[in-house]
Formats: structure tokens, C-alpha cells, sequence
């Protein structure tokens, strides 16, 4: 049998990861025995292709060390990359960056842990668009994401980066006609990005479009999601797709066992993980609030009147005296007591299901707040859409479910709620790490109950520190009482309008599950003819 070895299978989410990385010359020398055993359907096949192999390979490791402080040309970047730099006003590399643009510049396959808002998608894209630059043909490298907002944003990343190399940019993901997407990819773009799903659907819908034969870089970008059970049977048509000489990159802001577990494959992978030991950054303040379930709106929209009165009588203040000191206001995220955010700031608000942040985006547009909402749901233009708005700041407010917590890189916001506690600490990483990026400030305050003690004690354990309780008047929140209610009434009245969990029963349906009765409609007795 082939030398590989399935990597110790670890529980995360629930669910099982199984990963294999596979020695170059293993593969080359027995590749039809390793095409026998991807076909079991259970591995996810990640071999590494590095030019050097065994015990060099772990020398290399050892001697190459992160610079603490280096230019981008000082990396190996090309002047042009640079240049794309310098007119994003990006002039230094961060950690994440400096450590893994060499190795991948050298051909090695790379795992990289860094917090959100470090620069992991520059850390792959630029190395990657240097190589395509030196022999641009076909599609060149496929970035694989768990999220459709996340694809979008890593393309745009690419296409602003490569300008210099007439870049040309695919996105594949679920929400958009797939026919359209399979003439895209048959022009055989150099950069594929996408989602699983979608993407198997391509390959094995319209095989003659796709073109993967001479890709060289397999990016899993939020490789923690990707590289479990919920995507496993997509991951494997993909991978028969693409050439074993690859090179494969993997990156995470949360670095689960089962991926630790591959920097002991044979050869290894070059590993670094910034700042392992820290779940949150130092310049994130989180609070919770502790409130009966029945009245969590209440709170909710108290705290964000108060940030809007606040931004108010900043921004007016401003007008009034265009000369006062900038260092006295608190637009670039210090902690403000009262838990305001900044002048020209966002909130994004956290909630745990789609049809909660349909119902919470009307309940808070009949108060009057300028708000939208992005969950899984919602037609993918509307998606975009959505994001589009916020990103622009013509709305304020953003409501979302976990969809929205992974990669999206907006930075006006500084203040995120937690409307819902999320059951997995790593999600409450990812959600608040939407705030507080690249060295700003930011706050997070999490809405609790007390069903959820137990689910804040977790999450204060992951994060090693405790959340400090942000104290909220009751009587003020009391007063609005009645108009949040009767904003709540509307919302009921509007989901039922709308008929909004009729696309779930057709979908039951399809599959044949009875979801009222909680059974298989092909099960039922049929009823005998008279």
C-alpha cells in the first residue's frame, strides 16, 4: 500500500477531520495505488510537493527564521507587487506575511494561524500572483473558502493586487446561475476562487469547462471549516481534479489539532502560527450584558440608540468646531465607557438563526435605525447587496448570522453584539474578531441570560480572560418598552406575510421529510382504496 498515512482523526464541531499529506515521491511512485485509496471517500487528500524531502526538508524548518521587521522587497516581492502595496498604503508587512512569503516564494507547501484582520490573504495572494507573473497560463492557483461573502472578498483582493499582471479572476459559488459560471471557467481564468460545493457542481456538471490539469497552488483559506465532515465529499471531487504536483497552502485564524497534527507529515510543511497562546486581541474590550431572555430586544435597542445619540452629538460637535483636537474624540477605537463607538463606526449585530435576523431587521427599521441584514437565506444578490451598503456605510448597522463572521474585512466597524451566545467558543472568536483588526480598537458585547452562564464560561475559558459586565439602567430600557413590542408585532406580521420558511418546507419535501410530523413522507402507510 502507499506510504501515506491518514492524520489522527480529532473531534472538532462534532465531526470527524481526516487529512493526509502526502509525500511527493510516495505519489509519483505509486500514484495509481494513491488514486485507488482516494477513492474510499472518507480522506480529504492535501499532499505537499516541495522540492526538498525528508530530514532537509525539516532542516530548512529549522533554520529559517520569520524576520522581525523586513520591507516587502526585502521578502522577494517583485517592484510591481510592491507598487500595488505602496497605492493601498500598505508599506510593511505583518507577521503573518513576513513569515510565510519566503517559504511559499521557495516552493513549500505552508500552514499559517494568525488572528483575523492579520493579512492572510496578502500572506498566499501575493507569492502566488509573483509566480503567475513569471509564466501566466491557465488556471493558476484555486482558493477554496467555507463562505460566499468570504470568496468575493478574497477575488476582489487578487484582482486588486495582480492589476499589473492583466489578472484574470473567477468566482464559483452557490446563489448565482451555474451555466454563467461554467463559460466563465472554461476561458480558463488564472485564479479560481470559490466555495466547495459549488465548485464540485461544476466539475461534475460541466467537466469539459473546468480546467484544473496545470494548477499549481491549492489554497484552503479558514482551513478549520473547510477541513471537516460538512465538506468532506465536495473536498474529494475536487482534489481527483487537481495534479498531485501542487504546492498547498493552508490558513486558519483558529489552528484545530487535526491541522496541527500535519507539521509532522514527512516531509513537513513549513508552520507558523502567530501568537497561538491568544485567542483575542489586547486591543478588544469585551463586555456581557446579564438580562432576562424575554427582554433581550429591549437591551438591544437601548444600547444602540445610545451609540447613535452619542455619534450625533460628536459629529455635530465636530461641525461646530472643526478645530478641536481629533486626539479628544474616540474615532479610532478607545475605550469609551459608556460602550459608544466612534464617529463614522458600524455595528454588526450577531444572531444565531436566519429567520431571527430577518425578524430583528424589521423590528429595528420600524424604530428607525438604518439597518440590513446578510444570512444564508437571502438571494445572493440581496447578499451582496447588503454588504455593498454597509461597506459603504449607507447604513450603519449590519445584522448577521455566523456566514458574516469569518474573513469579511470591513474596518469602520468597532462595535459587535452578540445577540445570541454561540455554542462553540472558536465562533465567538470569529465574530468579535470582526472588530479590533489590524491594531484598531474595538468592543464586544455579548447579550446574555441565564441559560447561557454556562456558554460564557466556556468562551472565557478559550479566551483566557473573563468579560467584564457592561451595566445598563433598567428604568431607561423599560421606558422604550412599548415601542420595541409593538416593532416586534410588525415583524411577526411581516414573516408570516412573506411565508419565510416556505423555501424550507420545499426543500424538506424534496428530501422527504415531513417536518411537522417529524418523519419520512415515504414511510407513511399508504392510506388503502375503498
Amino acid at each position: 500500500m502507499a506510504m501515506s498515512k491518514v492524520a489522527k482523526q480529532t473531534e472538532h464541531k462534532h465531526s470527524k477531520d481526516v487529512v493526509v499529506w502526502q509525500n511527493e515521491k510516495v505519489a509519483r511512485d505509486s500514484e495509481e495505488e494513491e488514486s485507488d485509496n482516494t477513492a474510499e471517500g472518507d480522506q480529504i487528500v492535501v499532499p505537499r510537493t516541495s522540492t526538498s524531502e525528508g530530514d532537509s526538508d525539516k532542516q530548512e524548518e529549522k533554520e529559517y527564521k520569520v524576520p522581525a521587521m523586513c520591507s516587502f522587497r526585502e521578502l522577494g516581492l517583485d517592484q510591481w507587487l510592491v507598487d500595488s502595496l505602496s497605492a493601498m498604503a500598505i508599506s510593511r508587512p505583518t507577521e503573518i506575511q513576513r513569515a510565510c512569503i519566503e517559504p511559499i516564494l521557495a516552493g513549500r507547501d505552508v500552514i499559517g494561524g494568525a488572528q483575523t484582520g492579520s493579512g492572510k490573504t496578502a500572506a498566499f495572494a501575493l507569492p502566488i500572483l509573483q509566480k503567475l507573473s513569471e509564466d501566466p497560463y491557465g488556471v493558476f492557483a484555486v482558493v477554496l473558502t467555507p463562505t460566499r461573502e468570504l470568496a468575493y472578498q478574497i477575488a476582489e483582493q487578487f484582482e486588486v493586487l495582480g492589476k499589473g499582471v492583466s489578472l484574470r479572476v473567477t468566482v464559483a459559488i452557490g446563489g448565482v446561475d451555474m451555466v454563467t459560471q461554467a463559460i466563465e471557467m472554461s476561458r480558463r481564468p488564472h485564479i479560481v476562487v470559490g466555495t466547495p460545493g459549488r465548485l464540485a457542481d461544476l466539475i461534475e456538471s460541466s467537466s469539459d469547462a473546468v480546467h484544473f490539469q496545470r494548477v499549481r497552488y491549492l489554497v484552503l483559506d479558514e482551513a478549520d471549516r473547510l477541513l471537516t465532515d460538512t465538506f468532506a465529499s465536495d473536498l474529494a471531487v475536487i482534489m481527483r481534479e487537481i495534479p498531485k504536483t501542487r504546492n498547498t497552502l493552508l490558513f486558519t485564524a483558529t489552528m484545530t489539532p487535526s491541522i496541527l497534527t500535519l507539521r509532522n507529515r514527512s516531509p513537513q510543511p513549513f508552520v507558523h502560527v502567530c501568537k497561538s497562546n491568544i485567542a483575542t486581541v489586547a486591543s478588544l474590550v469585551q463586555n456581557y450584558i446579564f438580562v432576562p431572555s424575554h427582554v433581550k430586544e429591549a437591551y438591544l435597542v437601548h444600547l444602540l440608540k445610545s451609540n447613535v445619540k452619542k455619534l450625533e452629538k460628536r459629529i455635530n460637535a465636530q461641525l461646530a468646531d472643526s478645530n478641536d483636537n481629533d486626539d479628544n474624540d474616540t474615532t479610532d477605537g478607545e475605550d469609551n465607557e459608556d460602550g459608544t463607538v466612534g464617529k463614522d463606526k458600524s455595528i454588526i449585530i450577531f444572531v444565531g438563526q436566519c429567520k431571527t435576523a430577518e425578524s430583528l431587521r424589521v423590528m429595528l427599521f420600524e424604530l428607525g435605525f438604518r439597518v440590513t441584514a446578510l444570512h444564508s437565506k437571502m438571494p445572493q444578490r440581496e447578499r451582496l447587496s447588503s454588504l455593498g451598503k454597509f461597506k459603504a456605510e449607507a447604513v450603519r448597522i449590519l445584522i448577521a448570522t455566523d456566514v458574516g463572521s469569518r474573513g469579511l474585512d470591513i474596518p469602520s466597524v468597532e462595535l459587535v453584539i452578540n445577540m445570541h451566545v454561540p455554542r462553540d467558543p472558536d465562533d465567538y472568536i470569529h465574530r468579535v474578531g470582526r472588530t479590533a483588526r489590524a491594531g484598531r480598537g474595538g468592543r464586544a458585547i455579548t447579550i446574555m441570560s441565564e441559560r447561557d452562564i454556562k456558554l460564557i464560561h466556556n468562551i472565557e475559558a478559550r479566551i483566557g480572560k473573563q468579560l467584564g459586565e457592561f451595566k445598563i439602567p433598567e428604568r431607561q430600557v423599560l421606558e422604550g418598552m412599548g415601542a420595541v413590542l409593538a416593532a416586534k408585532r410588525v415583524a411577526a406580521s411581516h414573516l408570516l406575510d412573506i411565508d419565510f420558511d416556505a423555501r424550507d418546507r420545499i426543500r424538506l419535501q424534496k428530501r422527504g421529510i415531513d417536518k411537522d410530523n417529524n418523519s419520512s413522507i415515504k414511510e407513511r402507510p399508504k392510506k388503502r382504496k375503498h
